[in-house]
């Protein structure tokens, strides 16, 4: 993409071409074909020119010519034909009303004695049929009869972390101290680092092939690369340091993680060393910050009575290595208990199991029971999370994926049912006593009740 810039016009040629440099300045200077130049050019004229910038130089696209004084206003023009009727431009006309009593194209009413099998049963002298009155107020009894379903709070809707903006401010002084013949190997650095200079000699290569001109070597440019990248690494961390610390209870926990990270490489002196200290103490504040909004959002949440949720939100702590409140961990774990029972939809068993096998407590938890007739989308779901729920799927006849070498299970479709133990006829001379099966245990809690059904929780929304 060319830029516009001004130049000086120094010298002419015998061949034609001209001489010029940056207008006030000594560099950077060049030559350009005199094709390019407009009629009455001298030298001594600074003017404005088009020019593309290379990695080997600068090339003068086109020359503008000074612009003269304007001996007249500016206008403009209305181009067209004048219509007479210019003046009304808008018109404006009135439907008639259509008079909706004796209208043609309605379909007539339907007549009660040319029904067929009204004439049919008087024809057989039966009575006609008649409409046995609903009795008053039934169907008010009958809603009456529903249990109310019970009206939760609408959760608060959390702001959505603002991304860090940099600004560019240090990488602008950099780039204002380099020669303007390296100012576009250092565009390409803020871009995307050496690689990003590697990719653009060889596409400028491969254009000077397509139009038949000598090809760049690219060592050279590497290594003046590779001479201004330090200066602009540490500029653009900066640049990032400064927003990220002025707006650390705002942005997004992940921006700011990524910049204390980056300070590692980026802080080489006095100052930046301050800043990236700086920069640690306000992320482990908000860290801490954000632990307690979490706890405090799982602690409403199961407060609501909304089970799901509170396990959704349990499996993404801000504070990675925190371990979970033993007692916030023992009300979750009871209330997803609670949530199992042999008496649950699948759908909603199928929900729960799902937002249970990435919480913190799903090793603690024991389901009151199951369904006795699980559905094939409930055996599926238990199937696809028996690696991390093993103790559930033995109860719905599911073995877990053995652990592999390297420490990772297998695929989750490597689960298979249990197979039967195999039946052995009995001694007819010894005796043994049996005693029936007993039903698998059901986990104590002490709170009674069971959290309703509500329509983000079966959807599987948080």
């Amino acid at each position: 993409m060319s830029r516009r810039i001004e130049i000086e016009l120094t010298s002419t040629r015998p061949d034609g071409s001209w001489t010029w440099r940056a207008a006030g300045a000594k560099l950077p200077k060049g030559d350009l074909p005199g094709s390019v130049l407009f009629d009455g050019a001298k030298v001594g004229d600074i003017v404005r020119a088009d020019a593309d910038f290379m990695l080997d130089g600068i090339v003068i696209l086109t020359v503008l010519a000074p612009k003269g004084a304007r001996k007249e206003p500016e206008r403009i023009e209305v181009v067209g034909t004048r219509r007479i009727d210019d003046d009304q431009l808008v018109t404006t006309t009135l439907a008639p009303k259509q008079k909706r009593e004796g209208r043609s194209d309605r379909r007539p009413r339907r007549d009660r004695d040319s029904d067929p099998s009204r004439s049919a049963r008087e024809a057989e002298g039966r009575p006609p049929r008649e409409r046995r009155p609903r009795p008053e107020g039934a169907e008010t009894e009958r809603r009456s009869s529903r249990p109310p379903r019970p009206v939760r709070p609408a959760p608060e809707a959390r702001p959505k972390p603002k991304r860090l903006r940099a600004g560019r401010t240090h990488r602008d002084a950099v780039l204002a101290g380099l020669p303007e013949e390296h100012k576009p190997i250092a565009e390409q650095l803020l871009r995307g680092g050496i690689p990003a200079v590697r990719a653009a000699v060889d596409k400028q290569n491969e254009l000077n092939r397509a139009e038949g001109r000598p090809e760049i070597t690219p060592a050279p440019l590497l290594a003046l690369a590779e001479q201004i990248h330090p200066a602009l690494r540490v500029a653009d961390w900066r640049d990032k340091a400064e927003a990220a610390l002025a707006g650390a209870s705002e942005i997004d926990l992940r921006d700011l993680r990524s910049v204390v990270v980056a300070a590692d490489d980026a802080a080489r002196d006095e100052e930046t060393r301050e800043l990236a200290t700086r920069l640690r103490a306000a992320l482990s504040a908000r860290v801490e910050a954000e632990h307690a909004a979490w706890i405090t959002e799982i602690t409403e949440t199961l407060d609501a009575g909304r089970t799901v949720r509170a396990l959704r939100v349990s499996s993404r702590p801000p504070k990675a290595g925190a371990p979970f409140p033993t007692e916030l961990g023992t009300r979750l774990a009871g209330a997803t208990a609670a949530a199992l029972t042999a008496e649950t939809p699948s759908d909603r068993y199928a929900t729960v199991l799902d937002a249970l096998a990435f919480s913190p407590v799903r090793a603690q938890v024991t389901p009151i029971g199951i369904p006795a007739e699980p559905t094939d989308a409930l055996r599926a779901a238990v199937t696809k999370l028996a690696s991390r729920l093993p103790a559930i799927a033995a109860l719905f006849g599911i073995e877990a994926p053995a652990p592999s070498r390297g420490g990772k299970s297998r695929s989750r479709s490597a689960a298979k049912p249990i197979p039967p133990k195999p039946s052995v006829a009995p001694d007819p001379e010894v005796t043994v006593a049996t005693e029936p099966a007993a039903a698998p245990m059901a986990m104590t809690i002490e709170s009674s009740e069971v959290d309703d059904l509500d329509e983000a929780d079966i959807s599987g929304e948080e």
